[in-house]
């Protein structure tokens, strides 16, 4: 698509989105967000680091095609090292992805996920199954450039190897069995996770909560938010109970989102489709996404940290609790989302970004929308409409 069809597009995408926002309600005293509860990470910043130095070192050339085996087999070394169990068959932590088949029938491998387990102790529920998830691969080398990929997504793996080396360790095993999953060929149209959707070792119907971590290192267009965004949770109300339950970590702030605001950007997408209970985790895009410039030296290794140790308090939660979360395709609009929206489009308003005066518009017309919503502490549903259009027109257009 040309930048000139590009412009004409983004403009009619504003004017609708002015169009149709919904009419403002009278401000009332502002309210305070609730106050969560706030901890101390199990999981610190020299845990992580380590594995997104080798991720993303220049050896690895950016983790697609055969260098993405070198990263496979450093998770299913990480794997056999906290003496977690093989996954897939035959003992096997390597689930086989292959490609189309030759004039003589034979395929060639397109990629492997990389699976182990601990089994639940519980006799009622260790049939029922948690995931943990990050994909591994990345972009590889184009153009001669090497695509290291830190944030994207060495920093999501430094997450589930840790987790599954902190939750091994414990001395009392989960109530339910807890899968730790590393995909390929997320870059790829999320084909490692449709696969494994699509060819389980075990009913799918057994898996009852499914996480994945996608680029946890940065922050949104390098603002100056100390956010994690949690996207899901509106399609499974006890989540949202679970995560005011576990807090967050000292240095760390939770929005949530729902997962419309953004559409499908990594492997929740076939969990969601099957109508799992899901969260997606994500510090969000920044400039330097799917560039060479995605390096180990620009990660924020105690956020990772942070971010790891909020996964695993969540793990644990359900890993253990009487019940599992029920899904819902039906939701409540949730001021949290529009608090969000407000903290992000303040910071953009106050940072040194170049906007452009229709960005500039469209930025202070939704702090200025939002901010109502949030004083309210209500929002209708066209409001929510409304917010969902914002979103992934500043989503195009800024970040």
């Amino acid at each position: 698509m040309s930048w000139s069809r590009r412009g004409i597009q983004f403009t009619w995408l504003v004017v609708a989105t002015l169009i149709l926002t919904p009419a403002s309600h009278c401000e009332s005293p502002s309210s305070q967000s609730k106050q969560l509860r706030k901890f101390t990470g199990r999981i610190i910043d020299d845990n992580i680091r380590p594995h997104i130095q080798f991720l993303a070192s220049p050896e690895l050339k950016g983790r697609s095609g055969e260098s993405a085996l070198m990263a496979a087999n450093y998770v299913r070394s990480c794997f056999k090292k906290t003496e977690l169990q093989p996954l897939f068959d035959s003992e096997s932590y390597f689930q086989p992805i292959p490609g189309s088949g030759n004039e003589k029938g034979k395929t060639h491998l397109l990629g492997r996920n990389v699976g182990a387990w601990i089994p639940g102790s519980d006799d009622r529920l260790k049939n029922e199954i948690i995931i943990i998830s990050a994909h591994y691969d990345h972009l590889g080398v184009r153009d001669g450039r090497v695509y290291r990929g830190a944030d994207d997504n060495a920093s999501g793996v430094s997450m589930l190897l840790e987790v599954a080396r902190q939750i091994s360790a414990e001395s009392t095993r989960p109530r339910r069995s807890i899968v730790f999953l590393a995909f390929d060929l997320e870059e790829q149209l999320l084909w490692g996770s449709r696969w494994f959707v699509a060819h389980p070792p075990w009913p799918l119907k057994r898996v009852k909560f499914f996480l994945t971590a996608d680029m946890i290192g940065r922050s949104l267009g390098n603002l100056p938010l100390p956010v994690v965004f949690v996207l899901g949770s509106e399609h499974a109300p006890e989540l949202k109970r679970v995560l005011d339950d576990v807090g967050h970590p000292h240095g760390l702030e939770v929005s949530r989102l729902g997962i419309d605001l953004i559409g499908t950007r990594s492997d929740y997408g076939p969990f969601r489709d099957k109508k799992i209970p899901f969260l997606f985790i994500s510090t969000g895009e920044h400039p330097d996404y799917h560039t060479p410039q995605d390096l180990p030296d620009r990660i924020d290794y105690k956020k990772v940290a942070r971010v790891a140790s909020l996964v695993l308090r969540i793990t644990n939660s359900i890993a253990n609790a009487d019940s599992t979360p029920l899904w819902t395709d039906k939701f409540e609009p949730d001021v949290d989302e529009a608090r969000a929206i407000h903290q992000i489009t303040t910071l953009l308003l106050k940072s040194d970004k170049k906007l452009t005066d229709l960005q500039q518009f469209i930025v202070s017309q939704t702090q200025i929308k939002t901010k109502q919503i949030v004083d309210r502490n209500t929002m209708t549903t066209n409001e929510r409409k409304w917010l969902t259009r914002v979103s992934k027109l500043l989503l195009l257009s800024i970040f």
